[in-house]
């Protein structure tokens, strides 16, 4: 086969956007970057709050990963809509619209943590979820038009790699405050009126992180909509079909569309089980309110690698460097599980090294020559990372089918990331 060019010798005028649709704002990337990295952070810390919910409630694997179920729901049923919402009110009202309903998710914390019920913390996931996903509808193709036409891929990446910062940092504060507290009793041990007073101060931690999120949310929310008016030159073309669910009838966006689903899935189950899985006798023996900080090391290997990432997607081809990322992760997480002790410990957080450029190469590649419907083209890939739903909770069938193994479940993941570099050979040529 001939070798693929790379993305920067694409003969289209506009890779991702196939009719040369540019905005003029300068200055906006910056407010973009804000975005990827709030939704970013507020993503990573349902990897916190699963240990300790699970440790609060005493929870089965499969309960547990309700958290992420009901979080990444929220893409397969608001994605459409929101897609819809802000082509009708624009790219910055339509971002404030999903700031303010993320600033209600938070708040709705509050009554679930005084009421120390389960059904009500997801409830209030799904909520916050909701406003991130519309959020995210905005950004993904924002920042393709908000810049130079070649260097689509890079800046995508590059913008990503403000994702992870926030993947990396809200944890390990996270982590301090949920994960380091009631560190000398467990749930297990209560019943009764001790039990339900225990959960309460257990939920207290949260729901105080989740109302200083909230006043963060607030003021960006604010800022955004003192510059609603920014852009200049925004346009959108109306869908075709059930709501642009017939791009999915091209080969490449719809293979990319199931391969968004599989990486999400993937990194997210890995994400919500890693802490647990560290503290097994197998590899650190290490309770988890004092080793709950290293999940700060999976995010962050993301974060670097998404920075390294953006320089070599300038040079060489996107898919081919997709493909050799996957099979970097399926290798770190069979020598995590075949192995014991710091080898297995951080060939598993370095898998988040192997993820950095997945999610933003996949886009790219799959959105190419989407045009003026790239709105409707991030809605359903928005639908697609619902796969941080569904794979998660497969995991936790399947760990608790096998006893509560950990290692066993992680068969799920590997099957993700083979499919993920079928697709980067598929695509390694511009579309």
């Amino acid at each position: 086969m001939a070798l693929a060019p790379d993305v920067g010798t694409s003969t289209d005028p506009n890779p991702i956007e196939g009719d040369g649709q540019s905005i003029d704002a300068p200055g906006l990337n910056y407010f973009v970057f804000g975005l990827f990295f709030i939704f970013g952070g507020i993503t990573s810390l349902n990897d916190v709050i699963i240990p300790k919910l699970k440790e609060l409630f005493t929870l089965s694997w499969t309960e547990a990963m309700l958290v992420q179920f009901c979080f990444f729901a929220a893409y397969a049923i608001i994605g459409i809509p929101g897609a819809k919402l802000v082509k009708k009110l624009g790219y910055m009202r339509g971002a404030v619209a999903g700031l303010v309903t993320m600033m209600v998710g938070c708040l709705l914390f509050i009554p679930a943590s005084q009421t120390a019920t389960y059904g009500v913390f997801l409830f209030a996931l799904f909520v916050l979820a909701s406003g991130v996903v519309i959020v995210q509808v905005v950004a993904n193709p924002l920042i393709s038009l908000l810049g130079p036409v070649k260097t689509t891929h890079s800046r995508l990446t590059f913008a990503q790699a403000f994702n992870s910062l926030g993947t990396t940092i809200f944890p390990i504060v996270g982590a301090a405050i949920i994960l380091g507290s009631l560190a000398t009793v467990t749930a297990d041990q209560l019943s009764g009126i001790e039990l339900q007073q225990y959960r309460q101060a257990g939920s207290e931690a949260i729901w105080q992180g989740y109302l200083g999120l909230a006043v963060m949310i607030g003021i960006v929310a604010l800022v955004v909509w003192m510059f609603r008016n920014r852009l200049k030159g925004e346009k959108h073309e109306a869908s075709e079909g059930l709501a642009g669910f017939d791009l999915l009838k091209r080969s490449r966006f719809g293979f990319g569309a199931l391969c968004i689903f599989l990486y999400v899935g993937g990194e997210v189950a890995i994400g919500s089980v890693i802490i647990n899985y560290l503290s097994e006798a197998r590899v650190l023996g290490q309770p988890e309110s004092v080793i709950g900080w290293m999940i700060g090391l999976y995010w962050g290997g993301a974060m670097l690698g998404r920075f390294i990432g953006s320089y070599f997607l300038r040079i060489f081809s996107p898919g081919k460097i997709l493909a050799f990322n996957a099979a970097g992760a399926i290798l770190l997480i069979i020598l995590s599980i075949s192995t014991s002790g710091n080898l297995a410990a951080y060939s598993l957080l370095a898998v988040g090294l192997m993820n950095s450029i997945m999610f933003p190469t996949i886009f790219s590649l799959a959105c190419e020559k989407l045009g003026p419907r790239a709105a409707d083209g991030s809605g359903i890939i928005n639908v697609a990372i619902c796969g941080g739903a569904i794979v998660p909770l497969f995991y936790g069938v399947v760990a608790d089918a096998t006893g509560g193994n950990l290692a066993a479940a992680m068969i799920i993941p590997i099957i993700c990331y083979a499919v993920i570099a079928c697709f980067g050979l598929f695509a390694r040529k511009p579309a």
